[in-house]
């Protein structure tokens, strides 16, 4: 088919397929809308006045705009040290559990590897049997977990749901590109980091994506484990943070002082506490999110059905 046959085939587009595309549009802005108007009302009450705020009367457009809410809780003693706990075990964590996925994935389904459906079994085993939070606590206590940096990272490393991904994923690859490598005299090293991770980047990307997000909202473990302050991430000094401004605020609405009530477009409530913390948190996540996305799609797609 020539290029002009194409351009006139592109031009000359039928009512129907006009309509059609426009009413896939429209659906489409709707929906991007419907995902993005939580993230807009979360901020324009962050940074609107706080009594009108808490009243929920701040719906479209922000009013009284002020940013005492995010200086409020950018100036919490140990923030700072808090973020870098939380960037630490972020970075960290994800990079095990990536690495530690793809090599179990990997392994798993190679036919060769000992015992490979024992293994494998016992593995995703961990998955529908938990012995709870007592015999946990006591394990990472007899390794000296406790108050320790690792006790974020270590426990998470070998995650059943992010190997089974990773080997449904590997599976899909065709077997004869092994093949050939161990015909050219590749040990089972060098294929996993020659052949394998160039191969297998969508959903590692994915599994990153999981694991990022689960280590930096995590806080429970530092509830259970961590007394020492200088080890708390930034997740559990945010939700100290919140329990005791919230605390305050309703003392502070309590109170008849009439400086209060003065001042009560900028004091602070439950309400602008819970979402000045809310786009604090979630802030890092979607700045990150953008850079993954093109194989986030590809690797849960490729890595949940096997094809």
């Amino acid at each position: 088919m020539s290029k002009e046959m194409v351009k006139k085939a592109v031009v000359h587009e039928s009512a129907g397929d006009r309509m059609v595309s426009v009413v896939c549009y429209v659906v489409f802005a709707v929906c991007a809308v419907l995902c993005l108007y939580p993230f807009y009302y979360i901020f324009i009450n962050t940074i609107s006045a706080n009594d009108l705020s808490s009243r929920g009367v701040i719906l479209f457009w922000p009013r009284g705009i002020h940013l005492k809410n995010y200086s409020s809780a950018l100036g919490i003693d140990g923030l700072f040290q808090a973020a870098k706990i939380s960037v630490m075990r972020t970075v960290i964590g994800t990079v095990g559990t990536v690495s530690a996925s793809a090599f179990l994935g990997f392994m798993f389904s190679q036919n060769k590897m000992w015992h490979r459906k024992l293994w494998y079994r016992l593995v995703i085993a961990t998955m529908y049997f938990n012995a709870g939070i007592i015999p946990w606590f006591l394990v990472m206590k007899n390794m000296h977990l406790t108050n320790n940096f690792w006790g974020y990272v270590l426990p998470v490393i070998v995650s059943p749901f992010h190997i089974v991904l990773t080997k449904t994923f590997v599976e899909s690859i065709p077997k004869e590109l092994q093949e050939a490598a161990e015909i050219d005299g590749a040990g089972i090293m060098t294929i996993f980091f020659k052949v394998m991770i160039p191969v297998i980047k969508p959903i590692m990307a994915t599994v990153a994506i999981f694991a990022a997000v689960n280590q930096w909202n995590a806080f429970q473990d530092t509830l259970l484990l961590v007394t020492d302050t200088k080890l708390y991430p930034l997740q559990f000094v945010l939700y100290q943070y919140l329990n005791q401004a919230s605390s305050l605020s309703a003392l502070a609405n309590s109170s008849s002082s009439s400086s209060l009530a003065a001042a009560a477009a900028t004091t602070q409530t439950a309400t602008s506490i819970r979402m000045t913390i809310t786009v604090i948190v979630v802030l890092p996540i979607m700045m990150v999110y953008p850079f993954f996305q093109k194989y986030f799609v590809k690797g849960i797609m490729i890595g949940a059905v096997k094809g």
